[in-house]
């Protein structure tokens, strides 16, 4: 495995193996990995000749300084994963190589970074859109791998992709989950033992709005209403939002047809946490 922090070296590795028709599969992550992670690396490496794991926290994203200083940065774990499970190369640029001055140009996806939490993060899915062309400019890959827990940031480098004309296809992969059915986070790690099996309040919650689609429950109100009646049950947690929205334009629906996007976050002391599911009524009759 190959350790490469200079973006001019890794752009020559990528333009080399290209020259070679040798296809590449890319995984941008935040560090702090996890089985995740490990899923979308191992089917990177099922479908490409290379692997290209990014560890890059990105400043930008952060509307909270407090959040980027604490946002945990375990390398030498991360590192042996990535050995671990074959990666070919890792790319881990510091902040001064990927924004060696005031960062001047920012992408922007509009309409559906303004629901959901980039009501909650302004500035945040800027900052993940203008990271990602960056990163997509300099690995080159083929093919990017995404989970569907971040179901917005998703649908963002999607419509991105199709926008900007990138050469690429993005590959998505279902949300990873503990053994308590708590979607598998990096920020995790910040949840006491306590917090992590109070958490699956989040699951549950999301089991009922499906028992209630399942049902024909039309009116996401009511959905909604039963979810935060759920989840107000545990004192520790705090409903940031709990929407049902649009799958492909994250808009607020207010009537239940065929398909929906039910998404939340909610605060576990210091942690926010977020989970989503997509229910189709044809996938269900």
């Amino acid at each position: 495995m190959e350790i490469i922090a200079k973006i001019k070296e890794i752009q020559e590795k990528s333009s080399c193996l290209r020259a070679k028709n040798k296809e590449i599969g890319f995984v941008p992550t935040m560090g702090a990995l996890h089985q995740g992670h490990i899923s979308l690396i191992e089917k990177c490496k099922e479908g490409n000749d290379w692997t290209i794991v990014s560890i890059f926290v990105n400043s930008i994203q952060f509307n909270d300084q407090d959040d980027l200083n604490f946002y945990p940065r375990p390398l030498d774990e991360d590192l042996d994963i990535c050995r671990r499970f074959k990666v070919d190369t890792v790319f881990i640029p510091s902040i001064k190589e990927m924004y060696p001055e005031d960062q001047l140009t920012f992408v922007n996806v509009n309409k559906l970074s303004t629901n959901l939490c980039g009501k909650y993060r302004p500035g945040h899915f800027q900052g993940v859109a203008t990271v990602v062309t960056k990163l997509f400019n300099i690995t080159k890959p083929h093919r990017a791998y995404f989970g569907l827990k971040d179901y917005q940031q998703v649908e963002i480098v999607k419509r991105l992709v199709k926008d900007l004309n990138f050469d690429l296809e993005i590959i998505t992969l279902p949300t990873v989950r503990n053994e308590g059915n708590l979607a598998l986070s990096s920020r995790n790690k910040d949840l006491t033992l306590e917090e992590q099996k109070r958490a699956v309040i989040l699951s549950q919650s999301l089991r009922k709005a499906f028992s209630l689609l399942e049902k024909d429950v039309k009116d996401p109100k009511l959905i909604i209403k039963q979810m935060n009646s759920l989840i107000n049950q545990e004192p520790l947690a705090e409903i940031e939002y709990i929407k049902i929205c649009d799958p492909a334009y994250l808009t607020d629906l207010d009537y239940i047809n065929k398909e929906a996007l039910v998404a939340l976050a909610v605060r576990f002391g210091k942690v926010r946490l977020i989970d989503n599911l997509v229910w189709k009524k044809e996938e269900h009759v």
